[in-house]
């Protein structure tokens, strides 16, 4: 039997009535009436080809099946695209717990048919960390795994309270109804997917948690099994609370003082979130970055995202070259653009590594960040692309602009997880929404929200977002650095297209999987926009990554000669799985046309 410390335990009345109310029926006034949906999981949790899809009036495009219906359904009773992204999230928390969740953050693009707006909910390094957060006692950097999987690691979580804020600006549905879908799935239960009994599989510390061991693990140690229906008590009371109450559910009270109990408790490496961090955290709204690009106007994410601009700077280092007659061959990505590709790549992730960070404490090279997007200095830059590759380690940053600090470039660390939604509704309004817990299953972590029930949500382990080291070797700080406080630099894209002339969308779309997010969105940014595919045609070609180092080609996916042409040009190749989960959406002729990722559960809905 596990005791809950008197202080984090819900009042018998309270937790009653929030156990009686999950079998109530929804008062007779609202008009969004949920329905169970007959899906099924996917049979594979690897490649399987999916068709695109054509609507008319309105689509949904997500990680996950349940996710996917849950918006759909919104949307089809009138709602908003922020209603249903919202629905989308609370579910996407249930079924797909290894890459986003109420304990994670987001950035949400949104526009309102006249106004783009970026919501920030990333999250914060606590009140109490200083740069030596991921230093051993010897005062080197941790093992990137053992900080992971840690009280450490947890940052502040804000994708709550950034939809919260949304939602009063643009939803149209009442916020409660939207939780619905999560709880009543939470409730009856749904069917284990091949995706997320594969990641139990893998996910050797989840099994260290006390929660998450006893949760999606047999008595016998063993990842539940594809198909099994799992059921989430705790969710669905944590859930009812934020339905009822708004994001200060979460942020104060029994929930924020179970969360913070969790990470200060950790039994290796307990962290310094407390109840108070929890409390003062605020989303933030920030002006998009919106480049001009061919007849098109891209917005993304400004820092501490470094998409957008990491993005932007390969594409304008790419059309400063000399064009090529075709860049693909045989329906792929030719050999010379591959090439071109990587060491624009190579340049632009240079940039990334020493000038990108929270703009709350990093100032923008010459105070603008449109600086890294000069043309003059994309010229320069594009310079440096020959015909051999600069190799590992072999592009060095720019200057874009004079500096107020001299900083250091931040060794490259791994980042991974993460989910997408993109989202058009009838109403004019679009949004693209990438969000995480980082890692798969965060910080491995498990919160019940102090309830004593099965399950309960993950923990991010967001904070290892930040360089573990805090200065080089000279001495020079590193700008994404740990500060009490700050929003670690992230690579999420989510991106919203416009034709430049009329102002009109052409297109919402992001992906998952850390810093090769930015190549997978640049790639279909690329391959919808500049070479005439449709999304799911975009979506489906192979990805090549490189981080500045080696190349990482995606398995099977290019030709003997690819890779040979490659390796005689002086990178580094190896194939590896790739797995993006990109979502796009574009708007057509005949109404909207979506894809989803096949090397993900996700599928398009609409009408």
């Amino acid at each position: 039997m596990r005791l809950i410390p008197s202080s984090r335990r819900w009042p018998l009345a309270a937790l009653a009535a929030a156990l009686l109310s999950l079998s109530t029926a929804l008062p007779a006034e609202v008009d969004f009436q949920y329905q169970m949906p007959a899906i099924d999981p996917e049979t594979a949790s690897g490649y399987e080809e999916k068709p695109g899809w054509a609507t008319e009036r309105f689509a949904v495009a997500a990680a996950n099946p349940l996710a996917t219906d849950a918006g759909y359904q919104v949307l089809k009773a009138g709602g908003s695209a922020i209603d249903a992204a919202v629905a989308v999230q609370m579910v996407l928390t249930l079924v797909e717990p290894q890459s986003s969740g109420i304990g994670g953050g987001a950035f949400l693009m949104h526009h309102d048919g006249e106004a783009v707006v970026a919501y920030g909910g990333r999250e914060t390094a606590p009140s109490a960390v200083d740069e030596t957060l991921f230093l051993d006692e010897a005062g080197e950097p941790l093992d990137f795994m053992e900080a992971v999987a840690s009280g450490r690691s947890v940052g502040v979580p804000g994708t709550v309270r950034m939809l919260e804020r949304a939602h009063r600006e643009h939803g149209r549905l009442p916020w409660a109804e939207l939780f619905t879908p999560a709880i009543r799935l939470a409730e009856e239960g749904f069917a284990v997917s091949p995706r997320l009994h594969a990641s139990l599989v893998d996910a050797e510390r989840l099994r260290n948690d006390p929660l998450a061991g006893a949760f999606y693990y047999t008595d016998a140690g063993e990842a539940l099994p594809v198909g099994h229906t799992l059921k989430n008590p705790a969710l669905a009371v944590i859930l009812r609370d934020i339905a009822e109450h708004g994001s200060s559910a979460l942020h104060t009270g029994a929930i924020a003082e179970d969360l913070a109990f969790r990470v200060q408790n950790h039994p290796s490496r307990p962290g310094a979130l407390s109840v108070e961090d929890l409390a003062s955290y605020a989303a933030i709204v920030r002006d998009p970055l919106c480049t001009e690009w061919h007849v098109y106007r891209v917005c993304g994410f400004p820092p501490p995202s470094s998409g957008h601009l990491t993005i932007m700077q390969i594409l304008g280092i790419l059309d400063r070259l000399p064009a090529l007659e075709s860049p693909l061959a045989d329906g792929q990505p030719s050999a010379e653009w591959l090439h071109r590709f990587l060491e624009a790549a190579r340049l632009a992730f240079a940039d990334r590594g020493k000038y990108i960070a929270d703009p709350d404490f990093v100032e923008a090279p010459g105070g603008d960040w449109a600086t890294l997007l000069d043309p003059d200095y994309l010229a320069r830059r594009a310079e440096l692309v020959g015909e051999e590759s600069l190799g590992s380690g072999g592009a060095e940053p720019g200057n874009p602009g004079a500096l107020a600090t001299a900083w250091a470039v931040q060794p490259t660390q791994p980042e991974s997880g993460t989910s997408h939604i993109s989202i058009i509704d009838e109403h004019g309004n679009a949004l693209a929404m990438t969000t995480t817990i980082e890692q798969a299953f965060g910080s491995r972590i498990m919160a019940d929200g102090g309830t004593g029930l099965p399950g309960g949500y993950l923990l991010n382990n967001e904070l290892t977002d930040f360089s573990f080291l805090p200065e080089d070797e000279a001495g020079n700080p590193i700008a994404n650095r740990v500060e009490a406080g700050k929003r670690p630099r992230s690579s999420m894209s989510p991106t919203l297209v416009f034709d430049r002339d009329s102002g009109e969308l052409v297109a919402s779309l992001g992906s998952p999987g850390g810093a090769a997010i930015i190549h997978y969105t640049a790639k279909t940014l690329i391959a919808m926009l500049d070479w005439g595919l449709d999304a799911q045609q975009a979506i489906n070609l192979p990805h090549a990554v490189t981080l500045g180092g080696p190349v990482f080609l995606e398995s099977d996916g290019f030709s003997a000669e690819t890779r040979e042409t490659l390796s005689a040009r002086g990178h580094e190749i190896s194939e590896r799985e790739l797995v993006s989960g990109l979502q796009a959406l574009q708007v057509t002729d005949d109404g909207l046309f979506g894809g989803a990722d096949p090397r993900r559960e996700g599928v398009v809905m609409g009408e």
